[in-house]
């Protein structure tokens, strides 16, 4: 069932350009109608593209310039 999107103060991750949103019990993909909780094991495959968005971020910044 749907519920409502886990508001702007409770978010604690959120993956560019991706409709989805750390919230509460995990992972939600968010639409305008509202938000579902995604399954556990999508829950894992978000949590593994989020670490890895977050090194390629982390790498990208060490060879900018300044």
């Amino acid at each position: 069932m749907f519920s409502p999107a886990p508001s702007p103060s409770s978010r604690d991750g959120q993956l560019a350009d991706v409709p989805v949103v750390r919230g509460p019990g995990g992972w939600w993909l968010v639409a305008a109608s509202g938000a579902v909780a995604a399954d556990p094991a999508l829950d894992r495959m978000l949590d593994r593209h989020a670490v890895d968005l977050a090194a390629a971020n982390r790498a990208v910044d060490a060879v900018e310039p300044g």
